[in-house]
């Protein structure tokens, strides 16, 4: 095929919404002498039949053959629109719309046609139901000259008449349209992003000449034409069709969707990048976490981006796995290892002396080994909404035509630059041997630098690391699966943006908490209550300084608020702001066909009273931990307790952000009254006696809860007040200790929440209506907190049993995302997730303790 051709079908395969539209004969069908006889192609009808039932991809076959004919003998499913008489006929019915006037000339039409066809031997007629064709195949020229000649002289002058001619073939309608607004009427009913529309007859030209923008126009044989480009033969263009199945199928359903926890994080405290466990980049946003990406193949598949290192002779990897105490991923094949880490900006020696920073951060790869490896280099800006030109230059190549400035700095590497459908990707093989057993591969942000640097690679790849060796050694570690405390401490540590002091609920958007679904949020934000959760359980593990940031951060967002605590939004950005509008990239078809891919969060409109309880927990944790309290600690301390004071009565959306009316959640009330007695602890510990309005709020709320939350139908405390359904948050009426692990009530609501919502190893969040189509998986942070629901209520060895399932759900890594779907067996959500590893976390430390009583 035609290469440009080829390019051409791969972009019009990955619009949102798509519109392929063709002719019958001559394209669908081969000519035959008999019209009656053209029956399609089998390879034709495959490829449209298999269009036709995928998503976002509508299939309209536009003839000059009457309706009912056309339905007769191509035989096409239901799927497949079928348009008549050259766009006349979108139905069987439409000859019972044609107004009076209008059959009366069809009428004339038909009796002036039969006239001629009488004195002009083998002419046939074919009548439809708004006009009559003239058909001349197979008929001495001389005659069908005549006959032609005849029509246009007579009827085909007449007021009210309009003329379509083809190949062997005059027509006469009564109603004045053609192919052309045939499927104008189409993209406009479908909303299509685009039309790719093929076609052999002259008629298709009225088609051809309305295609637009990133409209396609395939012509069938030879003679002048308005189409894009051009195949010989039905054959060809059935071709074009299996081509574009298997392309947009690919882009709509994922190239081969790799288990979400298999992927591995690379973090350097200002951004993270995802790894397969083939190395490939198929993630990483720039400048920060809650950038647009420049590598979103995870969410888009190879066409969004990504950067690629595979063995020339391919094969699946001996394995994957971090470098003890650090972010740097190993991949290993036999004869190739590819080093992976997130270099911070590089600095260098003025001749004032003082450093400075030099571009931004710097994704290494380092390749060693004895074999041959094949690279592939796609970098996508904007979630590949900008299309980028490289350069190649000296040692690397530049990526020319965004905002910021990348390099890619790979000395003794020769690229190869194609364009693939309208973007340029950079290839090339290495002989590892001949380069001396390894090849460096540094992708630079914020500079076109391609000098070389002046450290040698292993003693930069040894001063990446040293830090993070050096903060793992420090954490008070339990005995009780160590390693993997471990990892998800660095998971933790690696999702802290540490220019803000800000925390990451997830390190992606729009992995979905259901295949092929529409749960597809976006989490690259600071939550308050997410953040606050992760910094804790950092606390608990020895180390403070991400929550003395977090919570400096906290500070500068409420001072924001202009002394209005209680208007805290439950996220922002990394930044502290106010996130703009949730919004939708529908070029992306989302991991595995999963659509939309979201950026943004509506839920930053939400009233979520219990975002104060954590931050309060966190600030008595902290001061607990130090023995003192700092000013700004305890200025957030108080504007927490502010904030309850004004609002904890009122009802809100909760910690699911279900996008239903507000309620009265036991949770959030649990957590309002949380925060006022971790300040109360505060203030008895390093204040100084207690406030008696404290005091007061506090007992007033948990009385609230304690009768108003207990739902005695179910017998336990449920959702919100007066509801019967069960929810994992509920725990909190136990594990916050207003409840202690002996009152009946909190038995009852964990056996509660046991039988409801415990699927094996997972615990579901809710099974109520929560008014999105489809369900999700069981959610790690509910697993942890029946663990430690467990433990409270004496249920020791069900505890052990829990936690040892929840870690056999975690990825070859160590790394867990949001959910797990314990019948596909497989991970669902964004990853890695910080609910997760900090659930993790204080399940590993309360059996340890346990252990050590």
């Amino acid at each position: 095929m035609d290469p440009e051709l080829r390019s051409a079908i791969g972009r019009i395969a990955r619009v949102p919404q798509l519109l392929i539209a063709c002719d019958y004969d001559g394209t669908l069908a081969p000519i035959v002498e008999d019209p009656s006889t053209a029956v399609p192609l089998p390879e034709s009808v495959a490829a449209v039949r298999a269009l036709a039932a995928l998503p976002q991809t509508t299939v309209a076959v536009v003839s000059g053959r009457a309706l009912r004919d056309l339905a007769a003998l191509s035989r096409l499913p239901s799927e497949v629109h079928l348009v008549g008489s050259h766009g006349s006929e979108f139905d069987i019915g439409f000859v019972e719309r044609l107004s009076p006037e209008l059959v009366a000339v069809r009428t004339q039409v038909r009796n002036a046609l039969r006239e001629i066809a009488a004195e002009h031997p083998g002419i046939r007629l074919e009548r439809k139901p708004a006009s009559v064709a003239v058909h001349t195949r197979g008929i001495d020229p001389q005659i069908a000259a005549a006959a032609i000649e005849a029509v246009r002289n007579g009827p085909a002058t007449w007021d009210g008449v309009t003329v379509t001619q083809g190949k062997e073939v005059i027509e006469l309608s009564v109603v004045a349209t053609h192919k052309g607004t045939a499927v104008d009427q189409l993209r406009t009913q479908l909303a299509a992003s685009a039309v790719l529309f093929i076609g052999d007859d002259v008629t298709d030209e009225n088609a051809f000449g309305n295609l637009h923008g990133p409209d396609l126009g395939i012509k069938i044989g030879d003679g002048d034409t308005q189409a894009d480009y051009r195949v010989a033969d039905p054959l060809e263009a059935a071709r074009a069709l299996g081509l574009l199945l298997e392309t947009r199928r690919h882009w709509l359903f994922g190239e081969r969707a790799v288990p979400i926890e298999r992927h591995s994080m690379l973090s350097n405290g200002r951004t993270v990048a995802l790894l397969t466990p083939e190395a490939k980049v198929s993630w990483l946003c720039h400048p920060k976490p809650d950038s647009a990406a420049i590598f979103a193949d995870l969410v888009g598949g190879s066409p969004a981006g990504h950067f690629s290192v595979a063995p020339e002779r391919g094969g699946i990897p001996l394995g994957q796995r971090y470098r003890s105490g650090t972010m740097t991923v190993e991949t290993r094949w036999s004869g190739l290892t590819v080093t992976d880490w997130l270099d911070k900006p590089a600095r260098e020696t003025t001749p004032d002396g003082p450093a400075v920073v030099t571009g931004d951060s710097t994704l290494v790869r380092v390749l060693t080994g004895s074999g041959r490896a094949r690279l592939e280099f796609a970098p996508r800006p904007e979630f590949g909404q900008v299309a980028v030109q490289m350069q190649p230059l000296g040692d690397g190549l530049l990526v020319l035509g965004s905002n910021e400035p990348v390099a890619l700095y790979s000395p003794g590497v020769q690229w190869q630059v194609s364009n693939d459908g309208g973007y340029e990707t950079a290839k090339a093989v290495v002989d590892l041997s001949a380069a001396g057993g390894q090849v460096v591969l540094e992708l630079r942000f914020g500079t076109h630098s391609l000098e070389h640097h002046q450290v040698p690679i292993h003693d930069r790849q040894a001063a990446a690391e040293q830090p993070w060796k050096d903060w793992v050694a420090s954490l008070r570690l339990p005995t009780t699966a160590r390693d993997l405390v471990a990892r998800s401490a660095l998971t933790l540590r690696g999702l802290c943006h540490e220019a803000t002091g800000s925390i990451l609920a997830a390190a992606t958007t729009s992995l979905p908490e259901e295949l092929g679904g529409v749960r597809n949020w976006d989490y690259r934000y600071c939550w308050l209550r997410d953040a606050a959760l992760t910094a804790r359980a950092l606390v608990d593990l020895g180390s403070l300084e991400e929550a003395e940031a977090f919570l400096r951060w906290v500070d500068g967002c409420i001072e924001r608020t202009g002394g209005h605590p209680e208007r805290l939004h439950p996220l922002y950005t990394i930044d502290g702001y106010e996130l703009g509008a949730e919004a939708v990239i529908d070029t992306l078809p989302g991991y595995a066909g999963s659509r939309p891919v979201r950026v943004g969060n509506l839920a930053n409109h939400q009233l979520q009273l219990d975002v104060f309880g954590p931050i309060a927990d966190l600030i008595a944790a902290v001061a607990d931990a130090r023995g003192s309290v700092r000013e700004d600690e305890w200025r957030v301390l108080e504007n927490m307790v502010e904030a309850v004071r004004r609002r904890w009565h009122e009802p809100d959306h909760g910690i699911w952000e279900a996008r239903l009316p507000p309620r009265h959640h036991v949770f959030s009330k649990v957590m309002c009254w949380m925060t006022v007695d971790r300040a109360l602890h505060v203030m008895r510990q390093h204040g100084g006696e207690d406030r008696a309005e404290w005091v007061e709020l506090r007992d007033r709320i948990g009385s609230n809860v304690l009768e108003h939350g207990w739902h005695p139908d179910v017998e336990a405390y449920s959702v919100a007040y007066g509801d019967e359904d069960m929810d994992a948050s509920s725990l909190w009426i136990g594990l916050s200790g207003l409840l202690p692990g002996d009152d009946p009530r909190f038995l009852s609501t964990v056996l509660r929440i046991e039988a409801d919502l415990r699927s094996g190893p997972v615990v579901y969040r809710y099974h109520w209506d929560d008014g999105l189509p489809g369900r999700e998986g069981g959610f790690h942070i509910c697993t942890a907190w029946l663990i430690e629901a467990y433990l409270r209520t004496g249920r020791h060895t069900d505890a052990e049993e829990l936690f040892a399932q929840m870690v056999l759900t975690a990825g070859p890594t160590g790394l867990l995302p949001e959910q797990y779907d314990p019948l596909a067996e497989r991970g669902l959500g964004n990853h890695p997730q910080a609910y997760s590893h900090l659930g993790l976390i204080r399940c590993a430390l309360l059996l340890d303790n346990m252990l050590k009583q």
